[in-house]
């Protein structure tokens, strides 16, 4: 069966979209995390989303050195945001997940996000121009379900 090509139109938006999501998806996570620098709120992103890891998992995807991500890790610890068990296949390797605190840290942060995101929405664009954004989000809720 043969497959169709997408107009230039189709193209062009699905580029410009998949952009934007990169964009706004950095910018997110660039937001400040009080007290937090980027690579901490990273590595706690991370183990919210992936569960628990290594700190060699965990260097390399962030692509950083191993001992680049120990220092992360060790002021994520002294926060008391991970906690460190020993891995039971390996005892010269800590497993790190997130901690009580740390996971509430995440929703905290994440929440804050959210917030940002509907308030620069409210104030830089009309009810008009919200409506039409809803409109387009269900239309891609659609397209992703088929």
């Amino acid at each position: 069966m043969p497959t169709k090509t997408s107009s230039a139109t189709a193209t062009t938006a699905a580029t410009e979209l998949i952009d934007l999501f990169r964009r706004l998806r950095r910018t997110m996570r660039a937001m400040p995390s009080d007290g937090l620098t980027a690579a901490q709120s990273s590595v706690l992103l991370r183990l919210d989303k992936d569960g628990a890891s290594s700190t060699t998992v965990l260097a390399i995807a962030e692509g950083v050195r191993s001992q680049s991500m120990t220092a992360t890790l060790n002021g994520l610890d002294a926060l008391g945001l991970i906690e460190r068990r020993p891995d039971p296949e390996d005892g010269r390797r800590q497993i790190i997940t997130l901690s009580r605190v740390g996971k509430a840290r995440v929703g905290s942060d994440r929440q804050g996000r959210h917030e940002w995101l509907a308030r620069a929405m409210d104030e830089r664009l009309s009810r008009a121009e919200l409506r039409t954004v809803t409109q387009a989000l269900a239309m891609l809720h659609e397209l992703v379900e088929e």
